[in-house]
């Protein structure tokens, strides 16, 4: 299922849903950044994903970064919480969606990178490499927020 993100654009179709999501700044050794190329839009996201009714938040990013990445890893910090009502994803199937995103920092605990079926690439990404990268700004936001090392989480 193919998905499209808008941002502050007019010609957005309305949502018609919310969801809950958290996603994931994992780190390696070296300082590099995790990144997928999605699958769905070719670009590239940190690992995340909608919250299962029986996760807590912080549970969540640990399963979607399993899920996506065969990674496993412990949540060490809080990013910040994303939940912008001009982002919105529309999806092949009809749910056009506005996503409250909180984005954790995470460390590496084990498992082996895998590429799973809602990614066609996985690498970890120097920093000063990451706005090379097609990616959506919203996510390029949250590995910035990441990279100023915040005494306190983004709240927007």
């Amino acid at each position: 299922m193919a998905r499209t993100e808008y941002y502050d654009d007019p010609t957005a179709p309305a949502p018609n849903s919310m969801v809950v999501a958290a996603s994931a700044v994992v780190t390696d050794d070296e300082g590099r950044i995790l990144l997928q190329r999605r699958r769905d839009n070719e670009l590239w996201a940190l690992p995340g994903g909608g919250m299962d009714m029986s996760d807590s938040l912080p549970g969540c990013a640990v399963r979607e970064v399993k899920e996506e990445t065969g990674l496993d890893v412990e949540i060490t910090g809080l990013v910040g919480t994303y939940t912008d009502p001009r982002h919105v994803i529309a999806y092949t199937d009809g749910e056009v969606r506005r996503q409250f995103n909180v984005c954790f920092t995470a460390r590496v605990l084990g498992g082996t990178l895998t590429i799973s079926d809602e990614s066609t690439e996985l690498r970890f990404v120097a920093p000063e490499a990451v706005e090379d990268l097609p990616m959506h700004h919203t996510q390029q936001l949250r590995i910035r927020h990441y990279l100023e090392h915040r005494t306190s989480p983004y709240l927007g």
